[in-house]
């Protein structure tokens, strides 16, 4: 719900009827995880998407009923391996899902789609069993108290300090709360405005990052060049980095040194090995890299930092072309980040989506809970 805030808010605030659909659990390897959303105005207009196939048909039903009574609901949509293709999970898997009425006058919401919209970090809590269903709760005030048991104390505390959506059974009185997180882009700092750095900014943007773009050069650094870019800063790129504040930078950021000139390129590394930075990686050739790690050793750079330092940049795909570069880059930044091997998938095994596993979900069956009361 939070991640269509810029095309939700307008709905919200003009007074259309529209309901939130939401994942509440997830078994097997179904696509989204919990907290993925899709709204569904009174008329059958959809914003997002929770799947595909007969889950998305059953769910834009059960929002319109939603939007259009005002009345929350919940779902359940199951998927065996082998109806899952005809179905629409492509790998099978379970979904619970709880769908809400949005009202313009619960300013909570509001503010939470406010934020978002404006790519700032939001929360939202959401009753999602018993006879509150749907209810909206105060997940900052349920933070800072302390009525939560330890474990779900801790639960909540890491969905704000990971921006992860999370369910905690039992929470209110024995009834599930749904907690939305929201958190702002990811960014992505590329050293150096040539035409690898082009690339990388389009894919980089297209990804969800957003993309800061840093060269000495004025005549490089310019909206024409670079037209998804966020941010455009003519500056050595060591001193950008350094002057970076506190929370301009975070375990997601990654930093690209793309400059092509070891004068540059290596204060940069060593600016940037200095940050709470999740990646920095650099391009060049082996011979380069080698060469470069030795300036950076002489330059006080221990061998701790350098094993931090991902370069040769990119995975083997293959490619040659600027653009083919940038989708390597980008696949070992996402790779890094989440966790992945970077092989096939076809040379893997286990489960594609990284979700909890429950093996008993049915085949291709849905059912249909109404709980709560009329907004």
């Amino acid at each position: 719900m939070l991640k269509s805030a810029l095309d939700l808010l307008p709905l919200v605030r003009s007074g259309t009827p529209v309901a939130a659909v939401t994942i509440t659990r997830v078994s097997s390897s179904a696509p989204h995880g919990v907290g993925a959303a899709m709204a569904v105005t009174g008329d059958g207009a959809v914003v997002g998407s929770i799947s595909g196939g007969c889950v998305e048909g059953e769910a834009v039903v059960l929002g319109r009923l939603a939007a259009v009574t005002g009345e929350a609901r919940t779902a359940r949509f199951g998927f065996d391996d082998a109806t899952a293709h005809a179905a629409g999970l492509a790998c099978g898997g379970q979904v619970e899902v709880v769908a809400h009425r949005i009202e313009p006058d619960d300013a909570r919401t509001v503010r939470a789609l406010e934020a978002a919209a404006a790519d700032r970090a939001a929360a939202l809590g959401i009753v999602v069993s018993g006879p509150d269903l749907g209810r909206v709760v105060d997940v900052d005030a349920l933070r800072a108290g302390a009525s939560l048991p330890g474990e779900l104390s801790a639960a909540l505390e890491s969905s704000f300090v990971d921006r992860e959506s999370v369910l905690l059974p039992g929470a209110l009185d024995g009834a599930d709360l749904l907690v939305l997180q929201h958190a702002p882009r990811a960014r992505l700092i590329l050293l150096g405005a040539g035409e690898h750095a082009a690339a990388l900014c389009r894919v980089g943007a297209a990804a969800g990052f957003a993309v800061t773009v840093c060269d000495p050069w004025e005549t490089l650094v310019t909206a024409e060049r670079f037209p998804a870019a966020d941010r455009l800063v003519t500056a050595m790129p060591a001193e950008y980095l350094a002057s970076l504040a506190a929370d301009d930078t975070d375990a997601r950021t990654a930093v690209c040194v793309l400059t092509h000139d070891e004068r540059l390129d290596v204060p940069a590394i060593r600016a940037a090995l200095a940050l709470p930075v999740g990646f920095v990686g650099a391009l060049g050739a082996r011979r380069t890299t080698a060469h470069r790690a030795d300036l950076l050793r002489a330059a006080g750079v221990d061998d701790v930092d350098l094993a931090r330092l991902h370069s040769p940049l990119g995975l083997d795909l293959g490619g040659t072309t600027p653009e083919e570069t940038a989708l390597s880059v980008l696949a070992e930044i996402i790779a890094s980040r989440r966790g992945g091997s970077g092989m096939p998938l076809r040379e893997t095994t286990g489960r594609i989506h990284r979700d909890p596993a429950r093996p008993d979900a049915p085949a291709c069956t849905t059912s249909t809970t109404t709980e709560g009361a009329r907004s």
